[in-house]
């Protein structure tokens, strides 16, 4: 087949080769950068004289964040509550999205109206604040979890979702004589992996990365998050204190997020197309 295809063909296939090459190495330059910068000396750091290579290669900003307990809390706290949001909006997401799916649900499209109304109607960070606070969750893990529990546009994609499964393997299980839970857990579930595979990683980034919801309630030094604990060290006087060690913590930010993707990139390509809207 590829003895048939045009030079008009190849042009265009190497030209978008090429591009999304460059593309890919331009969007790897900052981590690279901040992997660099964790490994440098303070007097080049400070002087802004790393940029890809390390510049004095040492390890002591590693060792300084590793003893330091406020950062291996802080760490291991926001990847503990990053999985159960992660969790709780997954179980969500799919508990409301399989029956909005499922032709003849008496009631779907009243609560898919009323689904679509809360992305229209956000009433901003005041109203939120005021909102969380009047249930007493300020300065407690439940204003990350509870508010956030359930994204209408991660629901709406896993609904196209799991409409796209055939009818007819729904016919074939009620002629095997599956009730609806076997059929969810037999059938639907194992097709629908690499779309929750997807949105498990849509979910965990977006969390992960979240500073200013986090920032607004969380007061307590013990329940403040990564990003949290990087800003306030990011907003101290460089001069006195080693940036080294804040790069040290981003460079730690990274790697879940990385290895989320790794374990779960097979699914993506398939999940996206899985979840896209047909025409």
């Amino acid at each position: 087949m590829d003895g048939l295809k045009t030079k008009e063909d190849r042009r265009f296939q190497t030209f978008w080769v090429i591009f999304f090459i460059l593309i890919s190495v331009i969007a790897i330059i900052p981590v690279l950068r901040v992997i660099s910068i964790s490994f440098s000396g303070r007097d080049a750091i400070n002087k802004g004289q790393v940029f890809i290579f390390p510049i004095g290669f040492n390890v002591d900003a590693y060792a300084k964040a590793l003893k330091s307990g406020t950062f291996v809390s802080s760490f291991g706290y926001s990847i503990i509550l990053m999985a159960v949001v992660t969790a709780v909006d997954m179980i969500m997401t799919i508990l409301l999205a399989y029956p909005l799916s499922r032709k003849g649900l008496k009631g779907s499209k009243i609560v898919n109206l009323f689904c679509v109304i809360t992305m229209y109607l956000n009433l901003g960070t005041i109203p939120n604040y005021l909102n969380i606070k009047s249930f007493g969750m300020i300065d407690t893990v439940w204003a990350l979890i509870i508010p956030g529990a359930l994204s209408v546009y991660n629901m709406i994609i896993m609904r196209t979702a799991f409409a796209s499964i055939d009818d007819s393997l729904y016919e074939a299980a009620r002629i095997d004589g599956s009730g609806e839970f076997r059929t969810f857990n037999s059938i639907v579930m194992p097709l629908m992996k690499p779309a929750i595979a997807v949105q498990m990683i849509f979910t965990f980034v977006s969390s992960w990365n979240n500073y200013f919801t986090p920032a607004l309630i969380l007061h307590d030094d013990k329940k403040k998050t990564l990003p949290i604990l990087i800003a306030q060290l990011r907003a101290a006087d460089w001069l006195k204190f080693d940036m080294g060690q804040v790069y040290v913590m981003i460079a730690f930010s990274i790697f879940p997020v990385i290895i989320v993707y790794l374990i779960l990139s097979k699914h993506i390509v398939q999940g996206v197309a899985l979840g896209s809207v047909k025409g």
